[in-house]
């Protein structure tokens, strides 16, 4: 029986047939209960000629031929329905196939993606073991070579005691099969350097060749003894604390390739350029702070008398100039260092860094800020300087610096006029802090001219470059505070270009003060006349 709505009675176990036959059985009479037409085997439809063949008459046989349709009809239901029912049994059998088929690929790839983790399980243990061995074979080796080192140090040992002890055995030849380990040195000429080193030595050669008189020289030695000194081993001496010092004082001094300093010492090259970068840290450490420092207040009064005693400016502590150190094309931010102006004006690519410095009345210097990029300009290498920290923490009060048109004009720092047009005031003043600005210009051009290395490109890496440069400026004041002669006479001509500051004026009450300045100048007679 079909249910109210029409819909098919779901059904199950081994019923699933029968409810199926009963189903389109049922569906199919009520279908053809319902047609206006008859089936093509109702009998009524039949020709009269194949009702004539049963030998009947149409009356007689009308009852019969009609149960004969209804049987047919039913016969016609019945294959229908089978063959659905077998379609769909077929239906089913299909997906249930299909299930299957899946299922079995589902299991394929598992098993295949299983083996593949499995395969790379075993390539990484068979790395890691690969690994471990490495390891252990290059420990092995080292511990082989260290084992070998002191084996032969003992033997060197031994023989030089047996040397010492029995030297009628040492002169005896010796036995069949016996062989001597030593340690082999390649045999460098050090006469050059001993005959410098000789008390013999004239003082005036010695001056030109480490910038400094020999008692200058032993100064230096003696306060870093303690830091660049070292011990003597089993397989050599150590190099003397003389040599280590004169070795990175003469390449500085001279600016020569290392090779050069290799055959004037004695050294290999490698242990040349080591030395000269351990002085120049010790020099750093230990004698910056002694001899490059920011002054004090007695200092600084001191500073301000000479200044303005001198030039007439009052209030100054120091003159302020910034340099470039010519560099290689560094491998990273090549940019930065590319050096525009010096690169147009020698038509030769150029690449530097900045040396920023505050030099006193007595050329030394007070301040140094080493190590920015050549293509920053010398009002930006100023607002990243340590000295415009201590200014902004209000250690410049009551004090100046005066520089040159590069920097800004700011509470702290005093620049002369640019503007077009200037009057007379102003003109004097320009002069008189230009003649300031000079004792900075003359102590760069000093300290290039002392230390020949800052006038090349240096084989120097960039990191390794500030602490050289600041070795020199600390040599360089040694030499001042002592009175020490430069040669040669001629000071070596500084090529800085000026730069203009993005904002000339970062103070009106700077300005103010520097009209102040200028009319006191011109009205108490320290105006000079170079201007009329």
């Amino acid at each position: 029986m079909r249910s109210p709505s029409g819909a098919r009675p779901s059904s199950g176990g081994g019923a699933a047939a029968d409810d199926d036959f009963a189903f389109y059985y049922s569906f199919f009479q009520d279908a053809a209960a319902a047609s206006p037409l008859p089936l093509a085997l109702d009998g009524a439809a039949m020709p009269n000629n194949r009702r004539r063949k049963r030998g009947v008459d149409d009356d007689s046989a009308a009852a019969p031929i009609k149960d004969g349709s209804n049987n047919g009809r039913k016969r016609s239901i019945a294959t229908i329905i089978t063959s659905l029912a077998a379609l769909e049994a077929e239906g089913h059998a299909d997906s249930a196939g299909a299930a299957d088929a899946s299922r079995r690929e589902l299991a394929l790839l598992e098993s295949n993606a299983d083996n593949k983790s499995q395969a790379m399980m075993d390539y990484f243990a068979k790395m890691e073991g690969s690994f471990d061995a490495d390891a252990d074979s290059e420990a092995a080796a080292r511990s082989k070579r260290s084992r070998l080192s002191a084996s032969a140090a003992a033997v060197a040992v031994v023989a030089g005691e047996e040397a010492a002890t029995n030297t009628a055995a040492s002169a005896s030849p010796p036995r069949a099969g016996h062989h001597q380990r030593r340690l082999w040195v390649k045999d460098r000429s050090q006469a050059w350097w001993d005959q410098c080193n000789s008390p013999d030595f004239p003082e005036a050669e010695f001056r030109r060749a480490f910038r400094m008189g020999r008692e200058t020289f032993d100064m230096i030695c003696e306060a870093l003894g303690s830091a660049v000194a070292k011990e003597d081993t089993m397989l050599r001496a150590a190099i003397p604390v003389r040599q280590r010092v004169a070795v990175c004082i003469w390449r500085l001094a001279t600016g020569e390739p290392l090779r050069l300093v290799s055959k004037r010492f004695g050294l290999g090259i490698s242990t040349c350029h080591k030395l000269v970068l351990e002085v120049c840290g010790a020099i750093k450490s230990v004698l910056m702070p002694r001899f490059l420092q920011w002054p004090d207040e007695a200092a600084a009064g001191r500073f301000k008398e000479g200044f303005e005693r001198s030039f007439g400016v009052p209030g100054v502590i120091g003159a302020m100039y910034t340099t470039h150190i010519p560099i290689i094309a560094p491998k990273i931010s090549v940019a930065a260092y590319f050096n525009r102006r010096h690169t147009e004006r020698n038509q030769k690519t150029s690449y530097s860094i900045t040396l920023q410095g505050v030099v006193g009345p007595d050329r030394a210097f007070t301040d140094v800020c080493i190590g920015w990029p050549g293509s920053m300009p010398d009002d930006q290498v100023l607002e990243k300087s340590m000295l415009h920290q201590r200014a902004a923490a209000g250690m410049m009060h009551d004090a100046c610096l005066v520089g040159g048109a590069s920097y800004p004009l700011m509470d702290w720092v005093l620049v002369p006029y640019t503007h077009q047009n200037l009057t007379w005031t102003q003109h004097a003043f320009n002069e008189k802090v230009g003649d300031i600005r000079n004792v900075a210009v003359e102590a760069f051009a000093r300290l290039k001219t002392r230390w020949a290395c800052l006038q090349k490109r240096t084989e120097v890496k960039l990191q390794d470059l500030p602490v050289v440069l600041g070795a020199c400026c600390v040599l360089h004041n040694i030499c001042e505070m002592r009175r020490e002669e430069l040669e040669p006479e001629v000071p070596f001509a500084l090529v800085d270009d000026d730069t203009t500051p993005e904002t000339p004026v970062r103070s009106e009450t700077a300005k103010q003060e520097r009209d102040s300045i200028a009319h006191n100048l011109l009205h108490r007679g320290f105006a000079g006349t170079t201007f009329f």
